[in-house]
């Protein structure tokens, strides 16, 4: 193991009681190879606010959220300092940010949103004024089997954070929300509005709604300042391979086949992780106070199509059923799957966010980022790449009703 040049943890504590530069969650991290690998963030960059100073960003060694950390601390380096807060779950690692440490204007803070002394602690430690709360259990299919999780979580996490914000008296606080608040789309309707009613239809999306009632009556109630932002599906490197993308180009990588969960036929729209940082940090600095904002995108495939897309970018032939039987198979659908997604994006486009990143575009770079450091970047990776992975204690494992003697039948759907 190679020590790394990880910044003790701002609250003066360790991970799983050792260096969490050496373990997180139990699983040594290949700490190195973060310095091989490209520093991605978005493009946009503003006027500072002039009442934003200090930053801090739940979730910040997350998927998302650590796009906007290294957006916000390279983009603004004399502006804004930056707080990443997270207590390093199985989706998180160090690696996500290990590239800042040496950057004055950023810090790592080892906390949990459902402790409100951590997160106290952490705004009156580095007098933040502004939150950006991505920190949530997203994982739909582990929503199914572990709900209770996903509410202690996303829904409690929510209101210590509002709760401790109200206290602190922070001046922004920005809601990360989900376009599956709104539930189905039905095919051919128009993507729906900030206005359209919620109607969520899983453990997940229902526990992201409630938090945004939360949200806004603690905005009504206290008067806290806030906004809540409502995303379509956002892919990239840096994700955890639990989802679709990287999970079947983690597959791919390692000759095996994918495997959908029903037919393949649901739809959604995909928008690649640097226009995503650019629409967060477009809200962060246009954005106004008690309003909503949906980030959408042009980029809507099937599930079935994004196999036949990876497929042709990894350069494995699927022309003939028996190559389809090979790589592309079916399983079991989870207990409720949504058809279709669709947002419509026009009020954040009047900030001037615009989608720059095509789909096809993105997954050439995702592919070859995944093809160069998937197999590392969080250790083991092989449970998350189950076709019903769960989490105990802290860590991904395979679903036991879904074994080897149970591998699903193929079928000859052409894409």
């Amino acid at each position: 193991m190679t020590a790394c040049n990880d910044p003790p943890l701002a609250n003066g504590g360790s991970v799983n009681g050792t260096s969490h530069a050496a373990k997180v969650n139990g699983q040594c991290r290949h700490v190195d190879i973060w310095k091989r690998a490209p520093v991605l963030t978005g493009t946009t960059k503003f006027e500072p606010r002039p009442d934003v100073r200090n930053i801090m960003i739940t979730g910040g060694a997350g998927f998302i959220a650590c796009w906007v950390v290294r957006h916000l601390v390279l983009a603004y380096p004399h502006a804004y300092n930056i707080v990443s807060f997270d207590k390093l779950d199985y989706c998180s690692t160090l690696n996500n940010t290990r590239v800042l440490n040496d950057t004055p204007n950023f810090n790592f803070y080892h906390g949990d949103i459902t402790n409100p002394t951590e997160v106290v602690d952490c705004m009156e430690r580095y007098s933040i004024d502004t939150v950006l709360h991505f920190a949530a259990q997203s994982h739909v299919d582990l929503s199914f089997g572990q709900s209770y999780d996903f509410t202690y979580t996303n829904v409690y996490g929510t209101h210590v954070l509002l709760e401790s914000a109200r206290k602190v008296g922070i001046r922004r606080f920005i809601y990360v929300s989900t376009d599956e608040v709104y539930g189905e789309v039905d095919e051919g309707e128009d993507g729906l509005l900030e206005t359209s009613s919620l109607a969520p239809t899983n453990p997940y999306a229902a526990s992201k709604a409630a938090a945004e009632m939360l949200v806004q009556s603690y905005q009504k109630s206290f008067k806290l300042p806030a906004m809540i932002v409502r995303s379509n599906n956002v892919y990239g490197p840096h994700q955890y391979p639990e989802k679709i993308i990287p999970k079947f180009t983690c597959l791919l990588n390692r000759k095996r086949p994918l495997v959908l969960h029903g037919d393949g036929t649901p739809t959604r729209r995909y928008l690649y992780a640097s226009d995503a940082a650019d629409a967060f940090d477009t809200i962060l600095h246009k954005g106004q106070v008690g309003q909503v904002y949906n980030i959408g995108s042009c980029d809507e495939v099937s599930n079935l199509e994004l196999c036949g897309m990876l497929l042709d970018r990894m350069r494995i032939p699927h022309d003939t059923p028996e190559q389809l039987r090979k790589w592309i198979k079916h399983t079991r659908d989870r207990p409720f799957n949504d058809r279709r997604y669709a947002v419509d994006d026009t009020k954040l486009r009047r900030l001037g966010w615009e989608q720059k990143v095509s789909i096809d575009e993105g997954l050439k770079i995702t592919v070859d980022w995944f093809t160069q450091f998937g197999e590392s970047w969080w250790g083991d990776i092989s449970h998350a790449l189950a076709p019903f992975p769960v989490v105990r204690d802290g860590k991904m494992t395979n679903d036991a009703c879904w074994t080897r003697d149970e591998t699903p039948k193929a079928q000859d759907t052409r894409l």
